[in-house]
């Protein structure tokens, strides 16, 4: 250990060195639909990101909407009981031509909402292009885009399916925009 003398005190003194502590962040990132939500877990550990698990959640056209909302609950609810993220990360709802469509992904939306609401989790929303531009620096980027860059980032030994790449670039938002939506709450549903 560095010993020394202070020179305003003239006492002498031991320096302790602490290791740096980074602080460790948990993202549940999920990218929701009826019949593929994809959902992504990212660790960050300060500037470094690491994918712990990813996937999606499929449902056949012929499974009736209750079935797929339990099941996308339920996967929700068992993802967050195995990896206690400490934040899901969903996409905003944006407007739609086909109404239809809409109900059906806010009703998909809503049960992951739920699935974090239950475990106590804040979950935060972002819209599409905030996390096109988070991820590939565009806010236009195509599927196929993401899915490079979201395998460039994490290191993926292959691209991942494109709702599963969609729910990291979720969770990889979540962790560029955190430092500044702790101080104002931005985002948060």
């Amino acid at each position: 250990m560095p010993h020394g003398t202070s020179l305003k005190t003239n006492k002498p003194y031991t320096l302790t060195l602490q290791p740096f502590n980074f602080y460790i962040m948990i993202i549940l990132g999920v990218d929701t639909s009826l019949r593929s939500t994809g959902f992504g877990v990212l660790e960050t550990k300060g500037s470094r990101l690491v994918a712990l698990d990813y996937g999606n959640i499929p449902n056949a056209a012929k499974v009736p909407l209750s079935e797929c909302l339990k099941r996308i609950h339920a996967k929700i609810a068992e993802l967050i009981a195995a990896w206690n993220p400490d934040v899901l990360s969903i996409e905003k709802v944006i407007y739609g031509k086909n109404a239809n469509t809409m109900m059906v992904l806010g009703e998909a939306r809503g049960a992951v909402i739920v699935a974090g609401a239950d475990a106590e989790k804040p979950i935060y929303e972002y819209e599409p292009r905030r996390v096109k531009m988070a991820v590939c620096g565009n806010g236009l980027a195509e599927k196929e885009q993401i899915q490079r860059m979201v395998k460039t980032l994490l290191a993926l030994p292959e691209l991942p399916q494109n709702d599963a790449a969609d729910a990291l670039a979720l969770a990889i938002c979540h962790a560029h925009a955190s430092p500044v939506l702790a101080k104002d709450g931005e985002n948060l549903v």
